[in-house]
Formats: structure tokens, C-alpha cells, sequence
């Protein structure tokens, strides 16, 4: 069993983080001491490893909130869940695409300041120098 100081260092959230996903409903399983402090067993930890991952992805607090929901329900929404996470597996994909291209940007800007430091090409980066 674990407090939300040991859950936080385990999943590196905060522990606001974790109060606000449990108050949420997001971690249905968890369980209180006899002095309400909140407890997690591994059931938690996966649940609470779960959310982290799909807010890491993009999704809404709501949005989990309804996969949560559909996941307590049973197999009977497996058809419904798996349409869930293919939408979100498609934004997540986009997000990479768009990441690369930041990345990119950033190498061709890094490989310029690069010629400007070998003298390969004049400082063109400096407004004050136009």
C-alpha cells in the first residue's frame, strides 16, 4: 500500500496532480486509511499509470473520466473503449508528426548558428546587425 507522497515519486506527478485525478474519479479502486488519507494498492497504481498516460496523449479529464466509466462496465464496451484510444492514437500520432517538425526546425536552426560560428556564413541572426 502507498500515500500520495510515494505514489508521486513512483509515477513522478505531482501530488496535486494525483489528488485532483483521484477526486476526479479516475482511480476508481482507491481506498481511504481511518484517517481518510488516500491509499493505493497496485490496482490503483495502474489505473493512476493509465490516466497519466492518455493526459500525457492529449486526452481530456472528461474524456477519461468516460473511458474509466466504460472500463468498470465490463467487456460489453471493449468495442467502445477500442474507439476511444484508436482517436486517441491517431491525435497522439499527429502530435509526433508536428514534434518532428519542430525538431527539424530546430536542427537546421542549430546547423546555421553552427556556420555562423565557423565563420562559414556572416551573422544573419541578429536584428541589430540587418
Amino acid at each position: 500500500m502507498y500515500y500520495v507522497k510515494e505514489v508521486s515519486r513512483l509515477l513522478n506527478l505531482t501530488e496535486h496532480t494525483i489528488r485532483y485525478y483521484t477526486d476526479r474519479g479516475l482511480v476508481p479502486s482507491i481506498q481511504r486509511d481511518k484517517n481518510n488519507n488516500r491509499i493505493f494498492d497496485d490496482e490503483s497504481i495502474n489505473w493512476l499509470t493509465g490516466v497519466k498516460y492518455l493526459r500525457h496523449c492529449g486526452m481530456s479529464v472528461e474524456d477519461i473520466k468516460n473511458y474509466v466509466d466504460l472500463c468498470l462496465k465490463g467487456d460489453s464496451t471493449i468495442q467502445e473503449r477500442y474507439e476511444i484510444i484508436l482517436k486517441q492514437k491517431i491525435a497522439a500520432q499527429a502530435q509526433l508528426e508536428e514534434a518532428k517538425i519542430r525538431a527539424k526546425y530546430m536542427e537546421n536552426k542549430a546547423n546555421h548558428y553552427l556556420d555562423i560560428i565557423n565563420r562559414i556564413i556572416p551573422d544573419d541572426t541578429n536584428p541589430q546587425k540587418w
